[in-house]
């Protein structure tokens, strides 16, 4: 197979590919190894443990159906124990796996059968993303926080802080899109704008990232996710963050 043109991602990032399909590992291994990835591929829940004991990790190719085993918990345990980047490979009739796949924290899925090109560009899409984030430098104005029915964001130390005082820790993409709303609020936004705002980039492979994001937002901040007041979705406009703003310095 013949290299597609990198992208702006910095190679190699280490790809772990959880498949029980030898065949599948062998394509993967080949096409994303010409592509400027390093690959490992294992074909159980218990071999990708093995390896992280061992390797850093920069994303995990992980099948939602494994022989024998919970996927999802699977999805979920690799969660728990680091901010690994996660693309699933799902079935077309696993839709309800996928959603919740999601709402786990996963950051893409890929459909069976897919072109190795499709899931190569959803890894450099996920990677660019989690680059980005993690060369963001800490907010270098005076802002501190912001301040919102009763909730306060720390740009600090990036934690959220609940009317309780409760602190939670958010991803980088939760930060991002909060962050982004909080700096723009009782403002119709966009998905572009959204993506811009965050730096949540490549909006072609990532506009669905903008829902995933907002929803797992909504099951922190708002009092019913099914009825959001905070997070509002203006249908055919974008998304708005309802409540006025305080910025604390």
């Amino acid at each position: 197979m013949t290299p597609d043109a990198p992208a702006d991602v910095r190679p190699p990032g280490h790809i772990l590919v959880v498949d029980d399909d030898p065949a599948l590992r062998a394509l993967l291994s080949e096409y994303l190894g010409e592509n400027e990835l390093r690959v490992t591929a294992v074909a159980s829940g218990r071999e990708m443990n093995a390896v992280f004991d061992q390797e850093a990790i920069d994303l995990v190719v992980l099948d939602l159906r494994l022989p024998g085993e919970d996927g999802l918990q699977l999805a979920r345990a690799l969660r728990e124990r680091a901010t690994v980047p996660i693309v699933l490979l799902t079935g077309k009739a696993e839709e309800a796996d996928r959603v919740m796949g999601l709402e786990l924290g996963a950051d893409d899925y890929v459909t069976k059968p897919f072109s190795p090109r499709e899931l190569l560009a959803r890894i450099r899409a996920v990677l660019r993303r989690y680059q980005v984030q993690t060369d963001l430098p800490a907010r270098d104005d005076k802002r501190r926080a912001y301040r919102f029915a009763s909730w306060e964001l720390n740009l600090r130390t990036r934690k959220l802080v609940d009317p309780a005082g409760e602190k939670h820790d958010l991803s980088n993409g939760e930060f991002s899109m909060l962050a982004a709303f909080c700096g723009a609020p009782q403002r119709v936004l966009s998905r572009d704008q959204l993506l811009g705002l965050s730096r949540l980039h490549n909006a072609e492979v990532y506009d669905r990232t903008i829902d995933v994001q907002i929803l797992r937002l909504r099951r922190k901040i708002e009092a019913d996710p099914s009825r959001p007041q905070l997070i509002v979705t203006e249908r055919g406009a974008g998304y708005c963050f309802s409540v006025p703003v305080e910025t604390l310095y």
